[in-house]
């Protein structure tokens, strides 16, 4: 197997790195301690098993999770969603059953690059917009980057619930007249339905999870481990003579920047020329955190 070159340094978003309402205050102790908005938040995760920098700043969390109970809030009661701005855009965040807030600030490293990609296939006159393809989009973060850059935007998720939330997303951000394509669907079964009609784009985006299922559990099981081969390579039939780009991101352990990098680059047969790095979020504490990695292909121009 080829493996992708990793690029020499991590993406990172530091707290002064773009993210207007979002900074990770510290880390440690098997959980992450974040101001988000009008919220400090503190919740689980797995790579944050150093120890805590800035214990002062935990005893301010307004909004804890704990894992077999639930939210905990400084007040009792319980926040309506909030909106977060970052980058020219507006989010709604909600307090998830599984600790999620809808916003995954580890992928806004990733959207200047996604912009300039629209922008080298910005249309002349009269030309349709670069057709760009999310998949396992969720609450649609990078389909509001591209349309905003000008992409038509095609955005897969299998969730009705997420797909709403994107779509308020977009209402928020004064983008609900772009050409976005809001579709329920399993992704790998739609990108099977999108070859037999003969549809082509200029880029795609995905973001698939460890494990999972199609539409209100029905739909296909999904395992990274097993169905990522597949899935790149169907992909990579999709984009234009291995014109268009791909910007892949995960989140499971074990698939780190080299895994993914081999995996993209064997997918689009290119050898050695993918660019892959990790996910990574630098504290005002000085801790850092890990959240996946990604690998992205800018297209053969």
């Amino acid at each position: 197997m080829s493996s992708g070159s990793r690029s020499p340094d991590p993406i990172a978003i530091r707290h002064h790195g773009g993210v207007d309402d979002y900074e990770l205050i510290d880390a440690g102790g098997g959980a992450r301690l974040e101001r988000v908005g009008a919220y400090v938040v503190e919740r689980p995760h797995a790579s944050a098993d150093g120890a805590r920098r800035d214990l002062a700043a935990w005893s301010d969390a307004d909004l804890v999770f704990e894992p077999r109970a639930g939210w905990r809030t400084r007040d009792g009661g319980t926040p309506e969603p909030w909106p977060i701005s970052t980058d020219g855009l507006t989010f709604e965040l909600r307090l998830t059953e599984t600790a999620q807030l809808g916003f995954f600030p580890e992928h806004a490293a990733s959207w200047p690059w996604l912009r300039s990609q629209v922008a080298v296939r910005r249309p002349l006159a009269g030309e349709a917009a670069p057709s760009v393809l999310n998949l396992f989009a969720y609450t649609g973060a990078a389909t509001l980057v591209l349309a905003g850059a000008g992409a038509s935007v095609g955005h897969v998720d299998s969730s009705r619930p997420a797909v709403a939330w994107g779509r308020r997303n977009a209402e928020l951000s004064a983008l609900a007249d772009r050409p976005i394509r809001w579709l329920v669907d399993d992704a790998a079964a739609f990108v099977e339905r999108e070859l037999r009609r003969g549809r082509q784009y200029d880029g795609i985006v995905l973001d698939p999870p460890t494990y999972g299922h199609g539409g209100h559990g029905k739909g296909r099981a999904w395992r990274l481990e097993s169905g990522l081969p597949t899935l790149l390579a169907r992909c990579a039939d999709l984009v234009e003579e291995r014109a268009g780009f791909v910007l892949l991101t995960a989140h499971t352990p074990g698939f780190g920047p080299d895994e993914l990098g081999a995996a993209l680059a064997d997918a689009l047969g290119i050898g050695e020329r993918v660019q892959s790095g990790r996910l990574r979020l630098t504290a005002t504490s000085g801790a850092t955190l890990d959240l996946g990695a990604f690998a992205r292909w800018p297209g053969a121009r």
